[in-house]
């Protein structure tokens, strides 16, 4: 049922888009694309939002910050990983010198075993870590695109703003005038420059 309302809003906008393109070719789209302007008031426009974030410098400066962070985990994972394996070694080269009591290599195995099982859990929270501050970026990412549209569109009127991503299965056929998505990325990334002073 759900799938239904959403084809049936994305036919609607695509036919008022084709009678758009159709009823206004020489009105105000068109003009507005060959003088390089926006939409007019009132129009139903897209923007491609995978375009949009990924050229969106908050976006890009919180992911190479959390992809540093990222690796310094990993670096320090494998560190870790680097020692144990050495301590497991000499732990098997203890044990077929016949250098440790039984005692002793019982102790000592428990302690390693003890110390991979750390080990284990402390990458899983980690990755867990990692997925939680991806998922809380993408989600200020969002919250300052749709907050700064909610404004821009103050200014614009536009009667319906459509977001697009490149990996769905959503295709929007229309006029290019009615693509916003280089005119809201400037404002965005202004905007963002401005909030980093």
């Amino acid at each position: 049922m759900k799938q239904l309302k959403v084809i049936f809003a994305i036919a609607a906008v695509v036919m008022f888009c084709a009678c758009n393109n159709t009823n206004n070719t020489n009105n105000a789209p068109a003009a507005a694309q060959a003088a390089g302007t926006v939409a007019p008031q009132g129009s139903i426009v897209y923007i491609q939002l995978d375009s949009l974030v990924n050229q969106y410098d908050m976006y890009n400066d919180l992911k190479s910050e959390l992809e540093s962070k990222a690796q310094a985990i990993q670096d320090d994972l494998n560190k870790k990983g680097r020692a144990f394996e050495n301590a497991a070694k000499d732990f098997e080269t203890k044990i077929n010198k016949g250098l440790l009591t039984r005692a002793q290599a019982e102790e000592q195995q428990q302690k390693l075993l003890e110390r991979q099982q750390n080990l284990q859990n402390l990458s899983q929270q980690k990755q867990l870590e990692i997925a939680e501050e991806e998922a809380v970026m993408a989600r200020k990412v969002m919250d300052a695109v749709q907050t700064y549209l909610a404004k821009y569109n103050e200014t614009k009127g536009y009667a319906l703003i459509i977001t697009t991503n490149g990996s769905s299965n959503t295709v929007i056929v229309g006029n290019p005038s009615l693509n916003i998505t280089s005119d809201v990325l400037v404002g965005l990334n202004e905007e963002y420059v401005k909030s980093k002073k």
